[in-house]
């Protein structure tokens, strides 16, 4: 498949270099900054409910590959995390 894109192809060494020129130019808060700009953009075009729906497709997506257990065994990571040693103590 063709790159029609100006600039380096995707991945390539040069392309990554670019990628590293710019957090050194503009810090690694230029990237939260355009990244919550395009998130409020997209919640302006689409609305909320569009995120509803492609966690809820990718919560399915996630399911079929991984199985149900797998939201079981990620809870009991996430409940063991949030436990300190005095909580299990009591």
């Amino acid at each position: 498949m063709a790159n029609n894109k100006r600039g380096p192809e995707p991945g390539s060494q040069k392309a990554k270099h670019g990628g590293q020129a710019v957090r050194e130019k503009y810090g690694p808060e230029f990237y939260s900054k355009i990244g919550k700009k395009g998130g409020e953009t997209v919640k302006e075009k689409r609305g909320p409910q569009f995120y509803a729906e492609i966690g809820k497709k990718g919560g399915e997506s996630t399911k079929r590959q991984q199985g149900s257990e797998f939201y079981s065994r990620i809870g009991k990571k996430g409940g063991e995390r949030g436990r300190t040693a005095s909580d299990s103590q009591e």
